[in-house]
C-alpha cells in the first residue's frame, strides 16, 4: 500500500514471461524473490525504464533469475525455449513444509468467540458493507493516484492519456472496453469545448459501480422496439439513464456560470427537506433523451432520477442520507398544460400538467411503506415485504412462515414497519376555465411523503402528477361491466400565490414602487387605475382600491379580535358596470372568489359537511367565505339571496369566522376575508326619493356591516353622455387587431381632449395593471374630528330617517384611513388618511338618502365633501347647478307664456340659438354672472377664477367667458345633441368588425 502497486511472488525456476507481459500494463511492480535455501522474504523494486526495453532481468549473476529472451524468443543456447517445466524432478519441492507461511495469522480469527445468530436484515447489511468494500479496494487499484486526488480537474490531454490506443485488444474484458469506450467519449466531449466538460467527465468517470462491466450506450434513444417502460427496465439503459441524469445535476450553470442544482441542492439539506425541483425545460435543453423518456414512463424515470439524486446528494453533503433516506426528484415546467375535462385513456400512465381549484383535503393518514409480520405460531418476525403505491393494490402479505412452514395467521408488526404519509384531495376545474354551459369537473389527487398539507382547500394550484388508473370494485358493480376509475399521484405543486410570490417583485419593482410612493398623489394615481376600461364612477373605484389594500386587523390582549377588511356594496340601475367592478377584482386580487346569490345557498357561502367516499368519516368543506380566507369574496346579485342566508353571514361578516356544529363536529373556521357585493333596487331603477333601505330590501343588520355603501344612478346628462359614448368606441377602436400605427395614433390625437376633460385626469397616469397587482398601523388620529363627524352623522340620521349610524362607522372610518395610508406606503396615519377616510364615508352616507334631503347634507358636510378636489372639478360641478337651476326655471316661464322668450335675471336665450317658440324641448343658451359663481366658491376657498377660465376644462365641458359682460355662457343640449357623435367613425368601425 505505501507504493501503490501490485506484487507478484516469483519462485526458483519459474519463467517470467508473465511477469514481463503483466508489467506492460502496470506502472509499478514490486518483485519478491524467495530462494531455496532462505524463507525470508527479499524485497527489491526494478527499475521501469531497464524493464521497458522488453527485458526484467539485470546483469545479476543470479541463475534463479536468468532467463531467456522475452515471450518465447530463442534463449543464448539457440534452442527454443518451451516454457516451465510443470512435471520434473523437483516437482514436489512446491508442496514441501514452510512454517513460516503454512500458518494462518492470528487477526481475524474469531473460532474462539461466539456469536448470536444473524437476522436476514444484519447478514443483508453485512454483505452489503463487504460488496462496498470490495468496491473501494477495486477502484483503489485500478485508479490512477492523481485520479483519486483531483475529482474535477480533468482536461482533454489527460483523458486522451487513458486512450492512446484506439484498437481494443481481443483479450480486454467487457469492463475494460466500456470503460475504454467511456473515456474516448469523454474526451472527445472535452476536445469540443463543452462548458463544464472537464466536471462532467470526472463525475462520470466516478460513477457509482453498480454499472461496472456494463457497456456504455451511445444511442439511449434506440430502444431496440421495446416500449419505453421496458427498455429503461434494463441494466445497461437504467445504468446509462442515472449516470447522465448525475452529470445533468452536477453541471447545468445558469448564464452567470452558477451551478445551478448545486445551489438548490445546498438550499435543499439545510432546511432538512427531501424534494429537489427539477426544471424539465433545462433538462430538455441538456438531456433531451431524458426529457422524452420522463413523460412516457414517469413511474420507472423517476425511480432511476431519485438513485441519481440521492448519489449527487450524498457526494454534496456528507451523510445526508442519515437526515432524508430518500431524495424525491419534482418535475415542474412541463410544457403542455391539460384541462381536467381533456384528461383520456391515452394519458394513462403518463406525466400531465393540470390547474384547478383545490376543493376539499382528507386528513393526512399513514400507508404501508415496507412492512413486517409476526408469525403468531413461532414469534419469528417475516419480512420487509415491499407494498405497492399503486391505486388499488392489495397489501402484499406472506404465504407461509419460513421458520415453522406453517400458513400463518400472520400479524403486522406495527413497530418495525416503516410508513408513509398519506393524503387525497380532489381537484375541481378553475371557474374561468369551464366551458359555457357546463359544469365543472373534478379529480382524486393522491398526495405522499413531504407533498402532503402543501395545499388547502380554496387554493388554486398548478400540478404535475401521473395520471393512473385504481380498481374500484363500486363501480363495477354500478355499471354491471368493468370500469376502472382515474386518479392523479402528484409529483410537484405549485400554488398560485407560490408562482405569484415566486415571480412577482423584483428588485426593480421594488425600486419602482419606492419611487412611486414618494409622488404626493399617488393615491389618485391608484384610482385612476382602477378598472380603466369602465369610465367614471370615482367614488366606487376609490372604494375598490381602499378595500384592497385594507386595513389592520387588531387584537387588544388577545380576547377580542377587531376586523381590518374593508366590506363594500354597490347597488344602483342595471347597466352601470357593476358586475364589471366585480370581474375586475376577481383578475387583479391574488385570492379571490367569485359568487352570486342567486345561485349561493347558506351552507354554499359559509361551510357544509359530507361524508369522505375514502374514509367513510364525516368531514367538513368550506364555502366561499371560507376558501376566500385573506383575499377577497365577491358576491354579485346579493339581492337575490334569502333572508335565512343572507342571515348566516352575519358571523363572518363581522367577527370573520364561521361556527359549525353539525354531525357531531363542532368548530369553528376563519373566513378573514374582504366582502364586495352588488345589488339591484327593488323596482329595476334606483328610486332617489326613498331611502336606501326601502331601494334594496336589505335589513339593517347586513348593511351596517358593510363599510362603504355605493349608489351607482344612471341619469342623463348629454355632455357625460357624450364623452362615455366617445371612451367606449375608442376603447374598442384601440384594441382592434386590424389598426395600423398611423390609425392608432390618429386616434389617440383625437381622443386627447377627452382624455384631458379635468385637470386631474390630464396629470395623473395610470399605474401598469402588472405592477399594481404587487403593489401600517395606528399612530396618531384626529379624534377630535372623527367624534364631531360621528357625533353630527348620527344628529343628522336620526332627522332625516335615513340608515342609522353606529359604532362600527367609527371603525370603518379607522379602518379607512389605514388602507389610505397604505396606498402612500405610510406606515402611520396621519391627518390626510382621516380627511380621506371622512370624505369618502360621507360620500357613502350622503348618496344613501332622499334626493330632498342629498343637498341639504352636501351643503353641511361640503368642507368635508371638498377635501384634496380639484378646484376645477368644484368649480365644473358648482357651475353645472347653476346652469341646471336656471334652466330648469327658463323652461318653466316657456310653457307657461308660450310664444314669449323666457326672462331672468341671469338667464338669456340668443336670436340665432333659440328654437321655434312652441318648441319647449329646444336648446337653450343659460349666463351666469362670474359673481354668482363666486359666491359660491368663496366658502369652499377658492377666491381667485381667473386660471379657471383660461383652463381647458371649460372648453371640454362646453363653457365660454365672456369677458366684457363678466357671464360664463352655456348651451344646453337635448337629444339632438346625438347628432354630435361622429356616426360614420361608428359605422367604420362595425363594418371593419363584421369583415374581420
Amino acid at each position: 500500500p505505501p507504493y501503490n502497486c501490485s506484487v507478484v511472488f516469483v519462485r526458483p525456476n519459474v519463467s517470467i514471461e508473465m511477469i514481463k507481459y503483466g508489467y506492460a500494463l502496470e506502472p509499478s511492480i514490486l518483485m519478491v524473490s524467495m530462494a531455496d535455501d532462505d524463507s525470508s522474504l527479499a524485497p527489491f523494486e526494478d527499475d521501469a525504464a531497464a524493464n521497458a526495453g522488453g527485458g526484467i532481468g539485470s546483469d545479476d549473476e543470479d541463475a534463479n533469475l536468468a532467463a531467456p529472451e522475452v515471450r518465447g524468443g530463442v534463449g543464448e543456447d539457440g534452442e527454443e525455449d518451451n516454457g516451465e517445466e510443470l512435471f520434473g524432478d523437483d516437482m514436489m519441492n512446491d508442496y514441501r513444509p514452510i512454517p513460516e507461511l503454512d500458518r494462518y495469522l492470528p487477526e481475524g480469527i474469531d473460532d474462539s468467540e461466539s456469536h448470536d445468530p444473524m437476522t436476514a436484515e444484519e447478514r443483508l447489511a453485512a454483505e452489503r458493507s463487504l460488496r462496498r468494500r470490495d468496491r473501494e479496494a477495486e477502484e483503489g487499484a485500478s485508479r490512477p493516484p492523481d485520479m483519486r486526488r483531483r475529482l474535477f480537474d480533468f482536461s482533454a490531454s489527460e483523458l486522451g492519456a487513458y486512450d492512446e490506443d484506439g484498437d481494443e485488444d481481443e483479450s480486454e474484458s467487457g469492463a475494460a472496453a466500456a470503460a475504454r469506450r467511456r473515456r474516448r467519449r469523454l474526451a472527445e466531449r472535452a476536445a469540443q469545448g463543452e462548458e463544464a466538460a472537464a466536471a462532467a467527465a470526472a463525475a462520470a468517470f466516478l460513477m457509482d459501480d453498480e454499472g461496472e462491466g456494463m457497456d456504455a450506450l451511445e444511442n439511449l434513444e434506440n430502444t431496440r422496439g421495446m416500449s419505453i417502460a421496458e427498455w429503461v427496465k434494463q441494466p445497461q439503459a437504467r445504468h446509462e439513464v442515472k449516470n447522465r441524469f448525475m452529470n445533468f445535476l452536477r453541471s447545468t450553470t445558469d448564464s452567470a456560470g452558477q451551478n445551478v442544482y448545486q445551489q438548490r441542492i445546498i438550499a435543499m439539506c439545510q432546511a432538512n427537506k427531501a424534494s429537489l425541483v427539477v426544471d424539465y425545460v433545462d433538462l430538455a435543453a441538456r438531456e433531451h433523451v431524458l426529457a422524452y423518456f420522463l413523460p412516457e414512463a414517469p413511474i420507472e424515470m423517476l425511480q432511476i432520477l431519485d438513485e441519481a439524486a440521492m448519489a449527487v446528494v450524498r457526494g454534496a453533503v456528507a451523510n445526508y442520507d442519515r437526515i432524508q433516506p430518500i431524495i424525491r426528484v419534482r418535475v415542474s415546467g412541463l410544457p403542455l398544460l391539460e384541462q381536467l375535462r381533456q384528461l383520456r385513456h391515452s394519458h394513462l400512465n403518463q406525466l400531465v400538467r393540470t390547474r384547478g381549484v383545490v376543493t376539499s383535503c382528507s386528513s393526512v393518514l399513514p400507508q404501508l411503506s415496507l412492512a413486517k409480520y409476526n408469525c403468531t405460531k413461532c414469534g419469528s418476525v417475516i419480512g420487509p415485504f415491499l407494498q405497492s403505491q399503486a391505486a388499488g393494490a392489495t397489501e402484499n402479505r406472506p404465504v407461509s412462515c419460513p421458520e415453522c412452514q406453517t400458513g400463518g395467521p400472520f400479524e403486522l408488526n406495527s413497530e418495525q414497519t416503516v410508513y408513509k404519509n398519506y393524503q387525497r384531495v380532489s381537484l375541481q376545474e378553475s371557474p374561468g376555465s369551464v366551458p359555457p354551459g357546463r359544469l365543472p369537473r373534478a379529480k382524486d389527487v393522491i398526495l405522499l411523503e413531504d407533498l402532503v398539507d402543501s395545499c388547502k382547500p380554496g387554493d388554486e394550484v398548478e400540478l404535475t402528477a401521473i395520471y393512473t388508473h385504481s380498481y374500484e370494485s363500486s363501480l363495477n358493480s354500478a355499471h354491471g361491466f368493468p370500469v376502472f376509475s382515474t386518479v392523479l399521484h402528484a409529483n410537484h405543486v405549485l400554488k398560485k400565490e407560490d408562482k405569484m410570490a415566486a415571480e412577482a417583485l423584483t428588485e426593480e419593482d421594488i425600486r419602482t414602487i419606492n419611487r412611486l410612493a414618494k409622488d404626493g398623489r399617488i393615491g389618485d394615481r391608484i384610482v385612476n387605475s382602477i378598472a380603466p376600461s369602465i369610465y367614471g364612477h370615482e367614488d366606487i373605484k376609490r372604494a375598490i382600491a381602499l378595500c384592497l389594500f385594507g386595513g389592520e386587523a387588531k387584537n387588544p390582549g388577545g380576547k377580542h379580535r377587531l376586523r381590518g377588511d374593508i366590506n363594500l356594496l354597490v347597488c344602483g340601475d342595471p347597466g352601470t358596470a357593476k358586475s364589471q367592478f366585480l370581474k375586475y377584482c376577481e383578475g387583479i386580487a391574488p385570492r379571490c372568489v367569485y359568487a352570486t346569490g342567486q345561485g349561493a345557498s347558506s351552507v354554499g357561502l359559509t361551510a357544509y359537511v359530507h361524508k369522505h367516499p375514502v374514509t367513510k368519516e364525516w368531514c367538513l368543506e368550506g364555502g366561499a367565505l371560507v376558501l376566500a380566507d385573506k383575499g377577497v369574496c365577491l358576491i354579485d346579485e346579493f339581492d337575490k339571496m334569502s333572508d335565512s342566508d343572507r342571515t348566516s353571514i352575519h358571523e363572518a361578516m363581522e367577527q370573520q369566522s364561521i361556527s359549525i356544529s353539525k354531525a357531531g363536529i363542532v368548530t369553528s373556521l376563519q373566513a378573514r376575508c374582504t366582502v364586495i357585493a352588488a345589488a339591484n333596487p327593488i323596482g329595476g331603477r334606483y328610486d332617489p326619493s326613498m331611502t336606501f333601505a326601502e331601494n334594496v330590501d336589505l335589513t339593517e343588520p347586513i348593511l351596517s356591516r358593510f363599510d362603504v355603501l355605493c349608489v351607482v344612478r344612471d341619469q342623463v346628462d348629454p355632455v357625460q353622455d357624450e364623452k362615455l359614448a366617445r371612451f367606449v368606441v375608442g376603447s374598442h377602436m384601440r384594441h382592434h387587431p386590424c389598426l395600423s400605427e398611423a390609425e392608432r395614433q390618429q386616434l389617440a390625437d383625437s381622443l386627447a381632449a377627452d382624455r384631458n376633460s379635468s385637470i386631474a385626469d390630464s396629470s395623473l397616469e395610470p399605474l401598469p395593471q402588472d405592477l399594481l397587482k404587487k403593489v401600517h398601523h395606528l399612530n396618531q388620529m384626529d379624534q377630535e374630528k372623527v367624534s364631531k363627524v360621528y357625533v353630527h352623522l348620527r344628529k343628522e340620521s336620526m332627522a332625516t330617517g335615513s340608515i342609522p349610524i353606529t359604532v362600527r362607522h367609527i371603525e370603518s372610518v379607522i379602518r379607512l384611513a389605514e388602507a389610505h395610508a397604505k396606498m402612500h406606503l405610510r406606515k402611520y396615519v396621519d391627518d390626510s388618511d382621516v380627511n380621506m377616510a371622512v370624505r369618502v364615508m360621507l360620500e357613502s352616507f350622503i348618496s344613501t338618502q332622499k334626493h330632498s334631503v342629498m343637498k341639504t347634507m352636501e351643503r353641511s358636510f361640503r368642507r368635508y365633501l371638498v377635501y384634496q378636489r380639484d378646484s376645477g372639478d368644484l368649480l365644473v360641478f358648482l357651475l353645472r347647478q347653476l346652469i341646471h337651476k336656471h334652466a330648469a326655471y327658463s323652461r318653466t316661464s316657456r310653457r307657461a307664456r308660450p310664444g314669449q322668450r323666457a326672462a331672468g335675471a341671469a338667464a338669456d336665450s340668443d336670436d340665432d340659438a333659440t328654437p321655434d317658440d312652441d318648441d319647449a324641448e329646444g336648446p337653450l343658451t343659460v349666463r351666469i354672472a362670474e359673481k354668482e359663481l363666486a359666491d359660491l366658491a368663496r366658502p369652499l376657498g377658492i377666491t381667485d377664477l381667473d386660471g379657471f377660465f383660461r383652463s381647458e376644462i371649460m372648453t371640454a365641458n362646453r363653457f365660454r367667458y365672456d369677458a366684457d359682460r363678466r357671464e360664463i355662457v352655456c348651451q344646453t343640449v337635448t337629444l339632438r345633441g346625438i347628432e354630435r357623435i361622429d356616426w360614420s367613425l361608428v359605422r367604420a368601425i362595425l363594418l371593419t368588425a363584421l369583415n374581420s
